[in-house]
């Protein structure tokens, strides 16, 4: 069964406008989207701070006295659901491990995403996904994190499609436009800007408290 639109869950602070980053969405010659984001500085916040949250993104945590799926107030229109399809080598959600992510961007069913994605790298310098079919590497996103005076920076480059080669010019151009559009890449840069937006206001509370063992108080 196609995965539905939730009902909208409450905002745990203002979502942030696509303006507040810069923003760019390409095409290669070889047919690739490349879309990349560099988001202002997330206020109170750190690197450690930023891996923590995705090796946690499953847990559940408390705000205005109702207890939610993290996943599901990082963005509370457009986040459907988050699972461990495999954990990591290490135990868990971290390097190795491999993320079901089901998402509509700009709440537009039009717009869904249901994908596996392999966890290539998850640590203080940010985290990679990456989706590979038939051989192929099809999908790639990179947030990398850095110290920065007053909080965090946060770059994100998405690539949908394949890079070289006959076989992925072939999918990028018959199958690619099946599974991800020009339109969608679009609504991708402002919902990314609003989620990272929140990490202000998801972070800077919950994990102090948690580290300390007060509970996922928000």
């Amino acid at each position: 069964m196609k995965p539905r639109l939730l009902p909208e869950r409450p905002h745990v602070g203002p979502l942030k406008s696509i303006d507040t980053a810069r923003t760019t969405q390409t095409r290669t010659p070889h047919g690739q989207i490349v879309l990349t984001i560099e988001h202002e500085t997330i206020k109170g916040v750190t690197p450690p701070m930023l891996q923590w949250w995705f090796e946690h993104i499953g847990d559940t945590m408390e705000h205005q006295g109702k207890s939610y799926p993290r996943y599901l107030l990082w963005h509370p229109r457009d986040h459907i659901h988050w699972a461990l399809a495999r954990p990591s080598p290490l135990g868990g959600a971290r390097q190795g491990a491999s993320f079901r992510i089901v998402e509509a961007f700009g709440a537009n069913p039009a717009y869904l995403v249901d994908s596996v994605e392999y966890v290539e790298k998850l640590d203080e310098e940010g985290i990679s996904l990456v989706r590979r079919e038939l051989g192929m590497e099809i999908f790639r996103l990179e947030h990398r994190f850095g110290q920065v005076p007053g909080g965090a920076s946060y770059r994100s480059r998405m690539a949908v499609g394949v890079a070289s080669g006959w076989a992925g010019r072939w999918f990028n151009r018959l199958v690619l436009p099946r599974l991800f559009t020009d339109a969608m890449g679009a609504a991708w840069l402002t919902h990314n800007v609003e989620e990272v937006g929140l990490f202000e206001h998801l972070l800077p509370p919950l994990y102090p408290a948690v580290q300390m063992g007060a509970g996922a108080g928000a």
